[in-house]
């Protein structure tokens, strides 16, 4: 119940007043590993963020990073790939709206693994992200693919999929 309060309180507090400088992304990332569930072959070593091409969220990751731990104690490690072909077994692909393009390719390379897709342009959570950020109104909201999330053995919980705007 604590947990749900948090993320309750996280969306109520970035939807009045969200900042397009990345400062909210990496709070509702950090919020996700509490409540998306990796099978557990995804559950060991490094919790792994890639984030494919340049954004300002890799400053914000690296900072998030250093100064937090995932809630079963793991690392976050935070790496930059340059294309799709560089995908490799991590827990969360973050594709930037400037990279957004890409996304087929992104979603071909990942295939079935469980890799939670995080993605920040209008349309492509319908396009197969398991989970987009929007803008309405000028509040950050998020987007959830359950279908998506299915083929890639993803479980979001209850509470997750409550506050999200469903596909």
């Amino acid at each position: 119940m604590k947990r749900g309060i948090f993320l309750l309180a996280l969306i109520m507090i970035a939807s009045t007043a969200f900042s397009q400088d990345y400062k909210l992304h990496p709070v509702y990332i950090f919020s996700f590993t509490k409540y998306i569930v990796w099978p557990d072959a995804y559950k060991e070593g490094d919790f792994e963020i890639l984030v494919l091409g340049d954004s300002p969220i890799v400053k914000e990751l690296n900072a998030m990073a250093n100064a937090k731990r995932t809630p079963d104690n793991r690392k976050i490690v935070v790496t930059k790939i340059e294309s799709p072909t560089d995908i490799k077994k991590c827990n969360v692909l973050f594709v930037p709206a400037g990279k957004s393009k890409a996304l087929g390719d992104v979603l071909n390379k990942v295939g079935s693994q469980s890799i939670l897709i995080i993605t920040e342009e209008e349309g492509l959570g319908a396009k197969g992200s398991n989970i987009n950020f929007v803008i309405r109104e000028g509040k950050l909201f998020f987007e959830l693919n359950q279908g998506s999330m299915t083929k890639q053995n993803l479980k979001a919980s209850t509470e997750l999929s409550r506050l999200a705007i469903q596909i």
